[in-house]
């Protein structure tokens, strides 16, 4: 005879802390395990704590009010518990899900012709969704060219035909509406989100260039991994404390391609999980659907709720918000709104195109007047909280694997901003590993070292010559 089900505010209170990386999976298991089929929440919390896999009290406290809360209405979709021996469970999980991977997606490009609007729009919905189950994160159909995918950073074909002008503009405008069809004729660019389903969501960008029409079609991935699933749990603490403040600015940076969006959608789904604020995004367009748990999110697109990135944080301060998530750091009024709202009170987290730490505080600096830099420097080195840059790596076990650095504005940080003598940050960073610092030339070679890159991926992200050398 099977055992009785768990109450609702155990399996609450393991579901929060694995999703927020608390603890593990396979060591709730354990404790169950030495507990005994029935355990009360109470005495699983106090079990953690005399085990030392948690020694933040305050923390599982809060963690059992709101599973206490959550377990009014009912169990979770799944039960947080599987076999005890989780951890090899995961990996096979993870090795069928790439086994059964589907194979390349297929489209009878050369038939476009004969096919009427109806068909070609169900056409490109089969293929986007036929795209995701390959396990690719981009599809580009673009005129005279052969339409390919983007599958680990990789580019490969899907069919050996080149798309004509009429082709690729009547393939990329099948699944716009009438007046987004309009507006991209008239504009010749077009950003947009496009949703076959509640867990099927792509960011779409159309464009014209010389031979005719293109689309490019961004996978957003069906559920929001944690942070630590995502590649930072060796610098969990440090995002986390980065995400404690209820003021200040907060920078995910990175060039293209490089899972930012990702990472500030794992970011709003930890603080929508862990305060009771209003969180306020600002995107273009909205790729994420953020659902409220513990926070009221307000989710606006440029364009459709809003004309632009500054008229929406300008609009945002008179909302009465706590957290303001900005979608890019694009020009100088943005930046000085953001630079002004996280000075008078609110957390505010963005996005900016830059590789590294010293280049996103030049970036940002440098928009402004000469004018106004001492200014700016001055108040960028009171509101600054943190950056964190970002990279996406070939693995060397297929798949990419996430390579960081990350900045955190201690006193030397801030002097050195305010006084902008900003050649000296590597240096500082250097020597502030124990406040959860981090360069990138140490953390790729460190994936190196654990042989989860190639030494020729290892030197292609290495700049500092020293470190160079040592691979070998």
């Amino acid at each position: 005879m099977p055992p009785p089900p768990l109450h609702p505010d155990i399996l609450w209170f393991v579901r929060l802390g694995i999703d927020q990386g608390f603890f593990t999976r396979a060591q709730c298991v354990k404790v169950k395990v030495e507990l005994g089929n029935q355990p009360g929440m109470l005495d699983f919390a106090q079990k953690l704590i005399d085990d030392e896999i948690v020694t933040d009290v305050e923390m599982l406290e809060k963690l059992a009010g709101r599973a206490s809360i959550k377990a009014k209405v009912g169990p979770p979709a799944t039960d947080p518990f599987v076999a005890a021996d989780d951890f090899v469970e995961d990996i096979v999980a993870v090795a069928q899900k790439k086994a059964v991977a589907g194979p390349p997606p297929s489209f009878a490009f050369e038939a476009i012709g004969k096919m009427d609007e109806k068909q070609l729009a169900q056409g490109l919905r089969d293929l986007l969704t036929a795209t995701v189950l390959h396990g690719a994160s981009d599809l580009h159909m673009c005129t005279g060219r052969r339409p390919f995918v983007r599958k680990d950073r990789a580019l490969a074909f899907i069919n050996e035909h080149s798309l004509t002008a009429d082709e690729a503009l009547r393939l990329n405008t099948a699944l716009l509406s009438p007046t987004e069809r309009t507006e991209f004729l008239e504009k010749k660019d077009l950003d947009y989100a496009l949703a076959l389903g509640p867990n099927e969501r792509y960011r779409v960008n159309l464009m014209f260039h010389k031979d005719g029409a293109a689309g490019s079609y961004r996978m957003v991935p069906r559920e929001t991994k944690s942070m630590s699933e995502l590649g930072f749990a060796s610098h969990l603490d440090t995002l986390k404390r980065l995400l404690s403040y209820h003021n200040g600015l907060v920078l995910v940076t990175g060039p293209v391609g490089s899972g930012k969006t990702t990472t500030l959608a794992s970011m709003v789904d930890y603080l929508n999980e862990t305060r009771r604020d209003h969180i306020i995004t600002v995107e273009d367009p909205i790729e994420v659907v953020q659902v409220a748990r513990g926070c009221t999110v307000t989710q606006r697109q440029v364009g459709e709720h809003t004309k632009t990135f500054f008229t929406a944080l300008k609009g945002a301060l008179r909302e009465d918000p706590d957290i303001i998530v900005i979608g890019e750091l694009r020009d100088l009024e943005t930046i000085e709104m953001a630079v002004s709202a996280a000075e008078t009170g609110h957390l505010v987290i963005g996005t900016m195109h830059t590789s590294d730490a010293v280049t996103t505080l030049n970036r940002l600096l440098d928009v402004f007047p000469a004018l106004q830099q001492s200014q700016i420097r001055s108040s960028v080195a009171e509101s600054l909280r943190g950056i964190l840059c970002q990279r996406l790596l070939p693995a060397k076990a297929g798949g990419l694997v996430m390579a960081c650095e990350i900045l955190v504005n201690v006193m030397a940080i801030a002097n050195l901003v305010r006084d902008g003598k900003t050649t000296g940050l590597r240096n500082a960073m250097e020597t502030g590993v124990r406040e959860g610092m981090c360069l990138m030339d140490g953390v790729v070679f460190g994936l190196w070292q654990e042989g989860k890159i190639t030494k020729e991926i290892a030197l292609a992200n290495i700049s500092n010559r020293v470190i160079r050398a040592r691979i070998t």
